[in-house]
């Protein structure tokens, strides 16, 4: 049994114990995306880096009260898990920096800050948030019990307020697109931007839309304008994983934990993210792969082949190419392994990554992808492990 899967059990004795008595590098993926360009949103440089230097980008194949913009107000995160009992109110003074956080969505926002994320920012306690505890408790030398004890909650510091304002742009409503319900509609688009600005914006926040629902009670999401001003947990990381001119010498994905952790030369813990594996058991590999082909902004093959499933696919009965953007099939990053077919890429829908399986690839939430696509390089080892 393995030292993470004991936290995590330890982590479900303390919630229903508890139940009895109360109930990357100093730049934000928020920050850095969603400028339009020609016709269309691209989000980042259509370029790709390979072994060989090629320029082209290939077709891949296949309650806790928090406060929102109304002042004072404060909207009620509910759960079916752990309920905190310590309110967040209005934002505080910056004086009060840093602290530990007081519940767990800050634990939640204080995480990402630290590039170990707990998937769709949510405010409840899961198996997810539980995983990501114990990365940082392992990272830094705390008994692995996969919940905020005294010890962690004195470790993880948040050094700024855990919400921030964002402002609707003209550019972010024009961006919009409705989504295509067929593949083949998907393929006539000239990108698959976000089909709204709630979407937009909770993948800008790495949060989960009924939080940002939550955060702000009083937004009409459907009709929402430019210049309206909207409450997110601010993810910013200020913190320099990667030392001047380093990359990530070794990403380890443990099947079992379905979990996706990075690592320098040196051994240094870099980053944890939640991770979706191969729905059949037989193409799920294991064993040591490395990258192949480092791919922002791809476009996608649907192959009726691969997609045996569908209806749509066995009528066309040939293969589409599925232009760019975030809800694309294989999301806003295409990491290629040396495995031919396999890669680990972004997703249209991360609040499934972790709980839902692929047809052989690993998938993250885009964020994370992004994230990862600062980190590794052609020839970065992947190790995988059951």
């Amino acid at each position: 049994m393995t030292r993470r899967l004991l936290a995590t059990i330890a982590f479900f004795l303390a919630v229903s114990a508890a139940a009895q008595t109360t109930c990357l590098s100093g730049s934000s993926y928020g920050v850095r995306d969603f400028s339009p360009a020609f016709d269309g949103p691209i989000y980042w440089p259509a370029s790709v880096r390979t072994g060989s230097g090629s320029g082209i980008n290939p077709a891949v194949e296949s309650g806790t009260e928090v406060p929102h913009s109304k002042g004072g107000d404060s909207a009620t995160i509910t759960g079916t898990t752990t309920t905190d009992t310590t309110a967040t109110t209005a934002p505080a003074p910056q004086s009060e920096y840093p602290r530990s956080p007081k519940n767990t969505l800050e634990t939640q926002i204080a995480l990402a800050r630290y590039n170990i994320s707990t998937g769709s920012i949510d405010g409840v306690f899961g198996t997810q948030t539980a995983a990501a505890l114990t990365a940082f408790q392992m990272s830094n030398g705390l008994d692995a019990t996969g919940i905020l004890d005294a010890p962690t909650r004195a470790a993880l510091q948040l050094d700024s307020p855990p919400f921030t304002t964002r402002t609707i742009t003209a550019e972010d409503i024009a961006s919009i697109q409705p989504l295509a319900p067929t593949w083949l509609g998907k393929s006539q688009q000239t990108t698959l931007a976000y089909a709204t600005v709630l979407e937009m914006a909770a993948e800008q926040a790495h949060a989960s839309p009924a939080l940002l629902r939550k955060l702000n009670p009083d937004v009409d999401w459907k009709r929402i304008k430019a210049g309206a001003t909207i409450t997110v947990p601010d993810v910013t990381c200020t913190r320099a994983i990667l030392r001047e001119g380093e990359k990530a010498a070794r990403i380890v994905i443990f099947l079992n934990e379905r979990i996706l952790e990075v690592f320098a030369a040196d051994g240094r813990f870099l980053a944890h993210f939640p991770v979706s594996i191969a729905r059949d058991v037989e193409k799920r590999p294991v064993g040591t792969l490395h990258v192949k082909v480092i791919a922002p902004n791809p476009n996608y093959t649907f192959d009726p082949a691969v997609f045996t499933e569908s209806d749509e696919g066995r009528e066309l009965g040939r293969k589409l190419i599925i232009p760019p953007g975030p809800n694309n099939p294989v999301g806003l990053v295409w990491i290629g392994l040396d495995m031919p077919g396999y890669g680990i890429h972004g997703t249209p829908e991360p609040e499934k990554v972790g709980r839902t399986e692929s047809h052989g690839c690993f998938r993250l939430a885009n964020w994370n992808a992004f994230a990862l696509l600062d980190m590794v390089e052609v020839g970065t080892e992947v190790e995988v492990v059951p």
